[in-house]
């Protein structure tokens, strides 16, 4: 099987389960948003996608093989993950922090390659940063630092790309700005991307699939239009809420307005 898949995952931190028994299958590139209310399971969930987060039972699988089969350095070519809050020295230069995205195609001792060197150019392109390439992350706005984090991602020429909450601390041009940015990504690369997501818009109006996690559970798995819906987001969030739709030019889009909590 192509992509990823976790069968009966038990995921906990110490003595404390967060979920058990998951079941999920990714299998085809396109965009899925994990959504649910705060400490439901949604950023361990990535981080298990990412193995940055061991299952205390079930497996994870990534093509077909046990994910612990892969070394580092293999499932860093195959999976790009971005947390939510990327740190790295202030003075470092935008191009030095892409590059780092590299290294899992470097050996001990060797040097940077043309096709590293081109990787890095082509992500800066991608992402609109050529021009910020020899600014320091200090110099940069919020928006533009995120960018530079996401051309380090884009860097490593992943499959897989796992962003968790991408558009926090960001205003609401810059969140904009990015969503569009990772549909046009996809539509250009086919990658398979997986992210957290708090604005239910965002979800609804960039992604293919939305997963629904609550209490360690996924309560729903599917299509946005059979999962973007009242009957789902009120219970899933213990508000009252509007699911309608609203149009942009040609095209109609399904939006969420909350008015009260249960």
């Amino acid at each position: 099987m192509t992509g990823i898949e976790m069968k009966d995952l038990r995921l906990q931190y110490g003595a404390r389960v967060i979920a058990d028994q998951l079941q999920v299958t990714l299998d085809k590139p396109e965009i899925v948003s994990i959504i649910g209310p705060n400490g439901s399971g949604k950023s361990t969930l990535l981080k298990a996608m990412a193995r940055l987060l061991l299952p205390s039972a079930g497996t994870v699988y990534l093509h077909g093989r046990d994910m612990n089969s892969f070394s580092a350095d293999a499932l860093a070519r195959i999976i790009s993950f971005l947390p939510q809050s990327a740190q790295a020295p202030g003075d470092m230069t935008v191009r030095d922090l892409v590059l780092m995205g590299r290294l899992p195609y470097q050996g001990l001792f060797s040097s940077l390659s043309e096709d590293d060197i081109r990787a890095a150019d082509k992500a800066l392109e991608e992402t609109e940063m050529t021009e910020l390439r020899h600014h320091r992350l200090s110099e940069l706005s919020g928006g533009e630092r995120q960018r530079a984090w996401l051309s380090l991602a884009l860097a490593k020429e992943p499959e897989i790309l796992l962003l968790d909450e991408p558009t926090t601390y960001l205003d609401i041009h810059h969140q904009l700005d990015l969503m569009e940015l990772i549909a046009h990504l996809y539509e250009t690369t086919h990658m398979m991307v997986v992210m957290v997501l708090h604005d239910l818009n965002h979800a609804a109006r960039y992604s293919h699939r939305l997963i629904a996690v609550k209490k360690g559970r996924i309560v729903v798995d599917g299509p946005v239009e059979e999962v973007f819906t009242k009957d789902i987001i009120e219970p899933l969030y213990q508000i009252q809420a509007a699911v309608t739709q609203v149009r942009e030019g040609n095209r109609l889009y399904t939006v969420c307005i909350p008015y009260a909590t249960k």
